[in-house]
C-alpha cells in the first residue's frame, strides 16, 4: 500500500502524480476503519481529502504554513505528517488530539477549535514573514461556512488593503456542521452555478493559449477581457475580488491535478488569491455523503456496513429534554422564538424548527450577531431563547454585556456543553460561563440537577420578565429522573437541600450535586452525615441559607463543574467576605486553573477531582480539622 510509504510530507512528493488518486482513496478507506471505532469528525476529513494531499504536494511543510480554520479537519494533515500510527488514540487521553495542536508535531502551526479565525492568523504570518525578510508561502484554509463568522469577514477587508502575499483556500462543500444559510452562501451558490461564465472563460482561456508569446500590453488586454467577462455574466459580480483578492475557481476539490495546476497559477500572482474548491463533504462512505450533518462529528463507534452509529442505552440527553420541552412551552406561548449559531442540531431544535419554522432562525456562525438580534427580538416584546455552545457563547460576550443586560432584557440563554465535554477537549470545555456571566448585572444564572429540573427551569425563565435569564446544562444524559408532565417554574433563587447532614455541607450545581450524593453515602458508611445542598441557582444566592450555614458553624465544599476562579465557590466566599462572617471554612471544588485536554469526561473529572471518592475524602478531611478546631 501506498499509505504505507507515506510518514511526511517529503515521502508523498516522492509519488508521481498518477499515484496520488489512489493514495487518497486508501486514506480514505484508513479514516473510515479507524474512525469506526474511536468517533471523530468523519465527513469533513473524508472531503477534503484531495485537496490536503494537493497542498502537501506542492507545498513545503512547516517552513510554507497551512493554517487550517477550526482543525477539526486536518485528520488528512496529520496522516501525512507523520501521525497515522497513532490514530487508534484519536480524542482519546494522553492521545492525538481531534484538532490541529502545536505540540503534537511542527507542521501544526496554528490551533483553534473555532471557526472563522484562520484568515486572521494568516495575515499575521504574512506580516511577520515580510517584516523577517522570508519568502515563504502562507496559506488559510477555510471553510465557506466559516465565511459567516464576523471575524472572518474583517481579516478578508484587511487582506484585500495590505496586497500581502498569501493565498485562501475556501473549501465549498455548502456544509458546515448544519447546512449553511445567509447571503454569502447563497452568493457562493451562485458563483458555482454560473455554468455560462465558466465556459466562455474556459473557451478564452483555450483560445488565448493559442496565441504565441502573448504579452506586454495585448497580456494586460486579455486579462481585461478576462475581467469584464466575469461582471457581464455574473451581475453582482465577484465579491472576493472586490475585497482585493484574486479569485480563481471554482475548482473540483477532487481533482488533483486540477488543484495542482490552480495552485501554481495562484502562485504568479503577487499579492493575496483566494482559490475556491468545490468538494462533497463524507465523500468515499454512503452514509456521510447523503447525511453529512450525523456523519459531521461522531460521538462514538458506528458500524462501517451499515452506517449504524452506536449510541448510549438509557436516559436521553438534557440536550434532547431541553428541545421538547422548548417545543411544549412554545405551544403555549407565541412569544417564543428560537435563535442558534449554525449549531440547530447539536443545539436539540431540529424538532422544533420542523414544527415552527418561523419562529426558529439560524443565524450561521454569527455568534455576536445572534445575541444583539436577540436583544432586538426581546425589546420588540418577543421571547428569544438563544441555543449556544458555553464554549460558543464566548464570542459573544460584548454583546452579553452590552446589548443584553445593560438593557436588562427578556433574553433566554440556553447554554448547552455546560461542563467539561469529552473527546472534544480544551477549545471546547464549558468551564467558564459561570465566571463571565455571574458578574454581569441584571444576569440570573441557574444549573439543574437533573432532566426535571432542567424542565422547571425553562418554565421559570419563560415566565421570568425582568431581564437576562440563563440555563446551563451539560453534554451527558440526563439521570434518569421522573420527569412531571407539566413543568412548574421554580422560585428565582432558591436552593435546595437533597440530603440532610450535619458534620459539614456540599454545595454543588448540575451533575455535581449526583456526585455529591455519592460522596454522602460512601461517608455515611463509615459514621458522618454530610448535608448535601443543590444550588440551582449560581445568581442569585440563596442568601438565607448561606446565613443559617454561618451560624452552624459547619465546614462548606462548594462542588463545580467550572472554573474555580471566578465560580460558584467564588460567589459564596464573596458573599460571606461581604456580611463579615468569618464562622464558614469555605473550601472549592472544581475545575483548576489550567486547560483540560481530551480524554472521557469520567476521566477529565478524575484529573480535577470531581468523583465521589474524591469529594469524600476531603470532605473527611474538613470534618476532622473542623473538630481539631472545636478542641
Amino acid at each position: 500500500m501506498l499509505l504505507d510509504k507515506i510518514d511526511s510530507p517529503n515521502h508523498l512528493k516522492s509519488l508521481t502524480l498518477p499515484e496520488l488518486p489512489q493514495l487518497a482513496e486508501e486514506i480514505r478507506h484508513f479514516l473510515i476503519q479507524k474512525l469506526s471505532a474511536t468517533g471523530g469528525h468523519l465527513a469533513p476529513n473524508l472531503g477534503v481529502v484531495e485537496l490536503t494531499l494537493a497542498l502537501h504536494y506542492r507545498y513545503n511543510s512547516p517552513t510554507d504554513k497551512m493554517i487550517f480554520d477550526v482543525g477539526h479537519q486536518a485528520y488528512v494533515h496529520k496522516i501525512l505528517t507523520g501521525r497515522k500510527n497513532r490514530f487508534d488514540t484519536l480524542r482519546q487521553k494522553d492521545g492525538l488530539c481531534g484538532f490541529v495542536k502545536r505540540n503534537e508535531s511542527e507542521h501544526d502551526v496554528w490551533e483553534a477549535g473555532h471557526s472563522s479565525t484562520s484568515l486572521s492568523a494568516a495575515m499575521g504570518m504574512a506580516l511577520a514573514r515580510d517584516l523577517k525578510g522570508d519568502s515563504n508561502r502562507v496559506i488559510a484554509i477555510i471553510g465557506d461556512g466559516a465565511l459567516t463568522g464576523g471575524m472572518a469577514l474583517e481579516a478578508l477587508n484587511h487582506i484585500g488593503d495590505e496586497k500581502r502575499k498569501l493565498m485562501v483556500v475556501l473549501n465549498d462543500n455548502e456544509m458546515s456542521i448544519a447546512p449553511n444559510v445567509g447571503a454569502i452562501h447563497n452568493y457562493l451558490g451562485k458563483v458555482r452555478s454560473e455554468k455560462i461564465y465558466h465556459k466562455a472563460k474556459d473557451e478564452l482561456d483555450w483560445l488565448l493559449r493559442k496565441i504565441p508569446a502573448i504579452g506586454g500590453k495585448l497580456a494586460k488586454t486579455a486579462e481585461r477581457v478576462k475581467d469584464s467577462l466575469k461582471y457581464l455574466v455574473t451581475p453582482d459580480g465577484m465579491l472576493f475580488e472586490e475585497f482585493g483578492l484574486k479569485y480563481f475557481g471554482p475548482v473540483d476539490g477532487h481533482d488533483i491535478p486540477k488543484l495542482l495546476e490552480t495552485f501554481k497559477q495562484a502562485d504568479s500572482v503577487n499579492g493575496p488569491v483566494l482559490v475556491h474548491v468545490l468538494t462533497t463533504k463524507g465523500k468515499g462512505y454512503t452514509p456521510a455523503e447523503e447525511d453529512s450533518h450525523t456523519w459531521h462529528g461522531v460521538s462514538g463507534a458506528y458500524k462501517i456496513e451499515s452506517g449504524q452509529v452506536v449510541k448510549p442505552v438509557g436516559p436521553p440527553m438534557y440536550t434532547e429534554v431541553f428541545g421538547n420541552t422548548l417545543i411544549e412551552l412554545a405551544d403555549q406561548d407565541k412569544r417564543i422564538v428560537a435563535i442558534t449559531p449554525a449549531m440547530p442540531g447539536g443545539s436539540g431544535l431540529l424538532k422544533f424548527a420542523k414544527k415552527y419554522p418561523d419562529r426558529m432562525f439560524d443565524v450561521g456562525i454569527a455568534e455576536q450577531h445572534a445575541a444583539t438580534m436577540s436583544a432586538a427580538l426581546a425589546m420588540e416584546g418577543m421571547k428569544p431563547v438563544f441555543a449556544v455552545y458555553s464554549t460558543f457563547l464566548q464570542r459573544a460576550y460584548d454583546q452579553v454585556v452590552h446589548d443584553i443586560c445593560r438593557q436588562n432584557l427578556n433574553v433566554i440563554f440556553a447554554i448547552d456543553r455546560a461542563g467539561l465535554v469529552g473527546a472534544d477537549g480544551e477549545t471546547h470545555q464549558g468551564v467558564y460561563d459561570i465566571a463571565f456571566l455571574r458578574h454581569i448585572p441584571n444576569m440570573v444564572l441557574m444549573m439543574p440537577k437533573d432532566e426535571c429540573e432542567l424542565r422547571n427551569m425553562m418554565k421559570t425563565a419563560v415566565d421570568y420578565d425582568l431581564g437576562p435569564i440563563a440555563i446551563r446544562y451539560p453534554r451527558i444524559q440526563g439521570t434518569g429522573s421522573a420527569i412531571d408532565a407539566v413543568p412548574t417554574p421554580i422560585e428565582i433563587g432558591t436552593w435546595e437541600t437533597v440530603k440532610e447532614g450535619d458534620y459539614a455541607a456540599v454545595i454543588a450545581i448540575g451533575p455535581m450535586v449526583q456526585v455529591a450524593e455519592e460522596a454522602a453515602e460512601l461517608l455515611r458508611r463509615e459514621g458522618l452525615n454530610v448535608r448535601v445542598i443543590n444550588a440551582r441557582f449560581v445568581k442569585p444566592l440563596d442568601e438565607k441559607l448561606l446565613l443559617s450555614l454561618a451560624k452552624e458553624h459547619m465546614p462548606v465544599l462548594v462542588l463545580e463543574e467550572g472554573s474555580v476562579q471566578g465560580g460558584l465557590g467564588s460567589a459564596i466566599m464573596e458573599f460571606y467576605a461581604l456580611n463579615n462572617v468569618h464562622s464558614v471554612p469555605v473550601h472549592l471544588a472544581g475545575i483548576p486553573d489550567l486547560f483540560i485536554e481530551h480524554a472521557t469526561i469520567k476521566e477529565q473529572r478524575a484529573q480535577c477531582g470531581l468523583t465521589a471518592e474524591a469529594v469524600a475524602r476531603q470532605l473527611a478531611t474538613l470534618v476532622v480539622r473542623q473538630r481539631q478546631r472545636a478542641t
